[in-house]
């Protein structure tokens, strides 16, 4: 039977229904705010506890940023460049990190939930930038807090320019034909204070709410970052005019692709140009959200898991930014180079190792990763360096989830085993896998290897992530062979005969074959547990109850 609304419900909602409908139509009246730019080689980043005016009268909001009041400067890097970077946790109340959203980095300066900022602490990673020209992100990953940081204000974005992006025709002067589009979702609870949900019913720009952007008339770049906590955006013009796509989140495409709309998961970068020569100086364009068209079980849409809340921009299409054109520059970019980039996937026939991730749960917004929760003690996949590996993510649940992976980027070779639309063709590291639904990418683990600090894998929806959707990886060296049937802990004893590994004491014992794949894993509890395997190599993994991991290699005859 279905629920009935009262006459003061039924009346609320439609209020709410004409309020959002005149929001999304006002005027804009805020310009955007333009990040600054930090250059290095050193990058000093204080990571503040402040506040920031987003309304005009009122309260000032409560917030977390990077050298500001509300997000963080662009950091400018170049490809093959070495850079120093001096993060300072001012939070005095909070512990956090700083995590390099995409890029190819070790794990020790990846910045994930083991590399821990302490209040007043100041944490200095160091790399050369190994990727190509692109969009990238920085924002903290403290497990449990991932969603109240960024949602108080703390990212910024990073772009990566090279020798290639340097000869292409395109949009590249920040702040004039080419900027930063940092999306959020935000509700403002009394006193204009940032509440914690899920999705927002307000959009801001890079921090500015109700915020317009004037552009030339002529071809502009927008960056396009999605930061939301949970909500993806079905981007467009409102009067449906065409765009190019030219990047994704690892890099150029090979060539700009016209599109109406484009799908933005949480956690997913695109480069969009717009010709706004089409347009009479004066006119207003507004980029838009077409979320009515969102899948079923996307956050945000007309059947999306929240839209039970009537917030205020589920199911509906809104305004994103108003762009105001204005008069050409002296030297406007006409048309763009027809080849952007030549991107050379792997071929899954030379794949070293075939893994699967199934997505499972949702009570209370809680999901599995292979049926695993995450465990900072617990290290999911072990992977050899240099391999070439195909995942498969199969989501087995009614809700989206934005999956990203940490250290490397990948090519999709399919969704339902189709080939993947030109918009997902590029480099990725985050993909939307909607409902019931599998998605194949390849990938190639190389020059990164560590067997203390694992890597992250994840949802990109930051409440399911703090719940502990998300797992992590280490990339190991060849392992060594040894044919050793001595005690390798005080705790644990392990003994090998015939095509049978027994192992005895307590802790977690988790095994590998030789390729990387997790063939077993058990909490000992003082008794023996006996393991069947074909004959083999096999690497023991053993958690000690001190937090150490113990390794030994054996062999199954």
């Amino acid at each position: 039977m279905k629920a009935k609304h009262t006459g003061l419900t039924s009346l609320i909602i439609a209020l709410q229904l004409i309020f959002c409908v005149n929001m999304v139509h006002a005027q804009a009246s805020n310009p955007v705010n333009i990040p600054d730019t930090l250059h290095g080689p050193v990058f000093d980043l204080d990571i503040l506890d402040t506040t920031k005016q987003f309304f005009p009268t009122g309260s000032l909001t409560k917030t977390y940023a990077y050298n500001s009041d509300f997000l963080g400067p662009t950091l400018m890097l170049r490809k093959g460049e070495f850079y120093e970077f001096n993060v300072t946790n001012y939070i005095m109340t909070d512990t956090t990190t700083t995590h390099w959203h995409g890029m190819h980095i070790s794990s020790a300066n990846d910045g994930g939930p083991h590399t821990m900022i302490f209040p007043g602490e100041t944490w200095s990673p160091e790399f050369t930038v190994l990727n190509e020209a692109t969009t990238f992100w920085y924002h903290p990953h403290l497990h449990h807090k991932t969603q109240e940081h960024i949602n108080f204000g703390a990212a910024g974005m990073i772009i990566v320019e090279d020798e290639n992006s340097d000869t292409l025709r395109l949009p590249k002067t920040y702040g004039v034909d080419e900027f930063p589009i940092i999306i959020q979702d935000k509700t403002f609870g009394e006193n204009n204070q940032l509440a914690m949900e899920r999705v927002g019913d307000s959009i801001t720009i890079n921090g500015t709410l109700n915020s317009y952007l004037d552009v030339p008339a002529q071809m502009v770049r927008f960056r396009l970052l999605n930061a939301s906590v949970s909500r993806t955006y079905n981007v467009g013009l409102e009067d449906s005019s065409t765009f190019q796509m030219i990047a994704s989140d690892g890099g150029f495409l090979n060539t700009p692709i016209d599109l109406t709309r484009l799908m933005l998961a949480p956690g997913e970068r695109a480069e969009l140009v717009i010709d706004f020569s089409n347009y009479a100086v004066g006119d207003s364009i507004n980029l838009y959200s077409f979320n009515t068209e969102l899948p079923s079980g996307v956050q945000g849409g007309a059947s999306g898991p929240y839209s039970v809340n009537y917030n205020l921009l589920d199911n509906l299409d809104f305004t994103l930014l108003q762009c105001n054109v204005q008069p050409a520059t002296a030297d406007p970019v006409t048309e763009l180079s027809p080849v952007l980039n030549n991107i050379d996937c792997w071929d899954e026939n030379i794949a070293d190792v075939f893994r699967t991730k199934i997505f499972s749960g949702g009570m209370n917004q809680v999901f599995f990763i292979n049926g695993d929760q995450f465990d900072l003690n617990l290290v999911n996949d072990t992977i050899k360096l240099d391999d070439i590996e195909v995942w498969s993510l199969l989501n087995s649940t009614s809700e989206a989830h934005p999956f990203h992976i940490h250290d490397i980027q990948f090519c999709i070779l399919d969704i339902n085993d189709n080939p993947p639309p030109p918009q997902l063709a590029g480099w990725k590291d985050v993909v939307l896998v909607e409902p019931f639904s599998e998605i194949r990418f390849i990938t190639k683990f190389e020059t990164f290897a560590d067997t203390i600090i694992p890597f992250m894998y994840h949802c990109h929806i930051l409440n399911h992530e703090d719940n502990g959707m998300m797992g992590q990886f280490i990339v190991k060296r060849e392992i060594a062979t040894s044919t050793s049937r001595e005690p390798i802990s005080n705790e644990v004893t392990i003994s090998s005969f015939g095509n049978l590994i027994q192992v005895k004491g307590q802790g977690t014992v988790s095994i590998y074959n030789l390729a990387g794949q997790k063939m077993q894993r058990s909490i000992l509890n003082a008794g023996d547990n006996i393991f069947t395997f074909e004959s083999g190599i096999y690497l023991v993994s053993v958690l000690n109850s001190d937090g150490t991991t113990t390794e030994k290699v054996y062999l199954a005859e």
